[in-house]
């Protein structure tokens, strides 16, 4: 099994993908020994505070641009997040992994976040969704 362990390895086969509708380079989500069912409400909780989060610079959320690579929740429901630039030298490198902290932090049965910021691999537009490509006017 991958490191996405909220999905269940034996009806994979004939179960739809909930996770069809993500976007193209969504992040992989490692979680503990948690019930399933908070599993995936944690990660629709998160999924939905990261998309509170917008680059200044760029008219769509981090999420949706593809800026997150990894949410890691642990046993004591603590999330470590994977998380990029669309480029190093983004003004707002310094502020962005607090902004995220706060908004993942925030979600009720979340004990705290850490954003840890990545450059491999590096990030392109092809990492963000179609939502994305809309919202900047590439589509």
């Amino acid at each position: 099994m991958d490191e996405t362990t909220h999905k269940d390895e034996t009806n994979a086969a004939a179960a739809p993908d909930p996770h069809a509708d993500e976007a193209p380079n969504s992040p992989d989500i490692d979680v503990s020994a948690m019930p399933p069912e908070e599993v995936e409400r944690l990660s629709q909780d998160i999924v939905a505070a990261l998309k509170t989060v917008y680059d200044p610079e760029i008219p769509a959320d981090i999420y949706e641009l593809g800026l997150i690579y990894k949410v890691d929740i642990d046993d004591s429901r603590h999330v470590n997040i994977d998380m990029t630039l669309t480029a190093p030298g983004c003004p707002v490198a310094g502020e962005m992994p607090i902004w995220v902290e706060n908004a993942v932090a925030s979600v009720q049965g979340v004990s705290g976040a850490t954003a840890t910021m990545v450059f491999d691999p590096p990030w392109t537009p092809e990492r963000m969704s179609d939502e994305a490509k809309v919202a900047i006017g590439w589509w």
